[in-house]
């Protein structure tokens, strides 16, 4: 099984998830710098992939010394499984829970979360044969390629607890533009945008 670097940590992963990309740290960076100032309570993780960027950022909440919990979700029982495999083998095991299920069903109406990051698929349906390494359901985000990335909305409005934070992933600029409807008609605003060298992170909090 192949591993790589992300960060501090070793992860592995294989053909069956998207490979980490070492330029996504910087979500799990910033997650961790926020997560000082949140609220008590769980780190959300949505479309968690490997972990790694979850459990890059639960990492890094612990040797500050603020550490907290991580929750994994992904639909993709190979995610699940590799998420488990990374988090022993990062020493969090017992810090990190992982579901296997649809972002629609997999958390309580109750549960809410300080911090949650989400990293989903960003590619138009259309396009993705242009990645012919990457597994299409890791990057497929329907037609305008932000579908997912709506659903994702809807989970963190409705979970995110009050004076929480949200670090959304996404592939360029525009696709910010993309998301303004489902953003306005959400109980959500977007605090800071941060165009990366490969990719842009969207900071949420509530309205």
């Amino acid at each position: 099984m192949p591993v790589t670097s992300f960060g501090h940590l070793r992860v592995r992963y294989d053909e069956r998830v998207l490979t980490p990309r070492a330029w996504t740290q910087a979500q799990s960076e910033w997650a961790a710098a926020l997560s000082g100032e949140l609220p008590d309570g769980a780190i959300l993780e949505l479309c968690s992939g490997a972990g790694h960027i979850g459990l890059l950022t639960l990492a890094l909440t612990h040797r500050t010394g603020r550490g907290r919990r991580l929750v994994c979700v992904d639909r993709n029982p190979a995610a699940a499984e590799l998420t488990k495999v990374n988090a022993d083998a990062a020493g969090l095991v017992s810090y990190v829970e992982v579901r296997c299920d649809d972002l629609g069903s997999a958390l309580r109406p109750e549960e809410r979360y300080p911090l949650v990051i989400a990293d989903p698929p960003w590619v138009a349906r259309a396009d993705v044969a242009r990645f012919p390494g990457d597994p299409v359901p890791a990057i497929d985000g329907g037609v305008d390629g932000l579908e997912v990335a709506r659903r994702c909305i809807r989970v963190i409005e409705t979970h995110l607890a009050p004076g929480g934070a949200a670090i959304l992933q996404l592939g360029y600029a525009e696709q910010v533009d993309g998301l303004t409807a489902a953003l306005e008609a959400s109980q959500l605003e977007v605090v800071e945008v941060r165009v990366e060298q490969r990719g842009v992170l969207v900071q949420l909090a509530g309205a």
